[in-house]
């Protein structure tokens, strides 16, 4: 048990190799006055956003809401596409804080595979539920953008490599010749699986009419049965 919690750790604590999200995206404030005026900024573009399902929304319309001026958002962005760019860079860095404290949670009270994989597809469904309305917009962008694209893929990649090591903490009780691909695999069909039902990177229409609560409890069934199979 000690050397698996060690190793659970280990997959799960490393420092983040992501790159700095779109760098330049804006001027950074120093004293306090600006970056208040930053925030609210950021917050209205954001409130925008979501409201809208899209970015159809004006500067102007920033100004009103987050009580600046037209003036100081030019000055902090010098667009509008680097405004959008700020809000999805800073759900990014939310998601990562999510997924790290849901590892956090996972690593503290899971000690078995079989308490591990329903736990983690329940807790990481969730993540994405709480993020999806603005990863759609992301990955609506990030099919046009590369300033968001490779922050993006990044962070997908970062989600994968967490995913596949915490499983791998028990690979003792993966069953079959490579345990790797096997828990590659998992992340891979969990991921797509949430995506769909989430419409990232789909549209409402396509979501399969699937009761959430018995998605995630049948999906966490289906992986652990893979992994423990000595297929």
């Amino acid at each position: 048990d000690n050397v698996r919690t060690q190793t659970m750790s280990t997959g799960l604590k490393q420092e983040s190799a992501l790159p700095p999200a779109f760098e330049g995206k804006s001027r950074k404030p120093k004293q306090d006055r600006s970056r208040a005026s930053l925030e609210r900024m950021l917050a209205a573009a954001r409130e925008l956003m979501l409201e809208r399902g899209s970015e159809e929304f004006t500067l102007q319309e920033v100004s009103q809401r987050g009580n600046v001026s037209i003036g100081s958002i030019y000055l902090r962005f010098e667009s509008k596409d680097n405004l959008v760019r700020a809000v999805i860079a800073d759900v990014n860095a939310e998601l990562g804080t999510a997924e790290d404290a849901m590892f956090a949670m996972l690593r503290s009270e899971c000690t078995t595979l079989v308490a591990f994989v329903p736990r983690y597809v329940e807790a990481y469904a969730e993540v994405l539920r709480q993020f999806a309305p603005l990863l759609r917009l992301s990955m609506e962008r990030a099919a046009f953008d590369p300033q968001v694209s490779g922050p993006g893929k990044a962070r997908a990649a970062h989600a994968a490599s967490d995913a596949t090591s915490a499983m791998l903490a028990f690979a003792d009780e993966i069953a079959g010749p490579d345990n790797e691909l096997k828990a590659d695999a998992c992340f891979r069909i969990i991921f797509a699986t949430l995506a769909r039902q989430l419409s990232l990177g789909s549209t409402f229409e396509s979501m399969d009419p699937i009761d959430w609560e018995q998605l995630k409890r049948e999906l966490g069934r289906m992986t652990l049965a893979y992994l423990t199979a000595d297929i």
